[in-house]
């Protein structure tokens, strides 16, 4: 699973509270860690710029266990867990060959959009990039939160916002599926032309 959004709308931030959920990472320190950003460059600019993975491991049911003997047990880790691998890529158009490569190896891609800024120019290109590798997308909207704090919206004007958010992006994927529809049907018809020009010459020769 590969996570792509556009630079700065909370991809390595999401990282950070899904390795925390496995016990890696305290929980004051998720979003503020950001774990998978290895290089030197990344944690001082405060950008990803290489993707990087780790392997996590989902339980169905954990999260509402109790803690302690009565907990998750490694028979049920090993017989009703998942191993995920998840991997983070960078959200800059610099760095979109890392993208590329992120996307052909996921099965899945959660598709992170900022509920504020909404879809932005790099979100429509990894989208683009989630189709063309026949990887699944995940709509995930994130920093609900600025909705309150910052534009100091009424819960109908979220609603609202968010709702065209979803929308952007089933446009978008709309759009992909027109595209390929109107590729392939070119494609038919100059197969036809091209049968009935060889036919026209052979009948021609004759």
């Amino acid at each position: 699973m590969c996570i792509l959004a556009h630079v700065d709308h909370g991809k390595t931030t999401l990282s950070d509270h899904l390795i925390g959920s496995n016990g890696l990472i305290h929980p004051r320190l998720m979003g503020e860690l950001r774990y998978l950003d290895s290089l030197e460059d990344e944690q001082v600019r405060g950008i990803t710029m290489k993707a990087s993975s780790i392997s996590l491991l989902y339980v169905p049911g954990a999260a509402t266990r109790p803690q302690g003997p009565t907990g998750v047990t490694d028979t049920d880790k090993r017989e009703n867990g998942y191993l995920f691998n998840l991997i983070d890529s960078p959200g800059h158009v610099d760095f979109c060959s890392e993208v590329s490569t992120a996307a052909r190896l996921g099965d899945g891609a959660l598709v992170v959009v900022d509920a504020v800024e909404g879809v932005c120019i790099q979100t429509h290109a990894v989208l683009r990039q989630a189709w063309e590798e026949k990887v699944k997308p995940c709509l995930f909207i994130n920093k609900l939160d600025r909705l309150i704090t910052e534009l100091k919206l009424t819960p109908a004007e979220a609603y609202t916002r968010l709702f065209s958010i979803v929308m952007h992006c089933n446009m978008i994927m709309s759009a992909f599926h027109s595209e390929q529809y109107m590729s392939e049907a070119d494609a038919v018809l100059a197969h036809e032309d091209a049968k009935e020009a060889a036919a026209a010459a052979a009948g021609g020769d004759g």
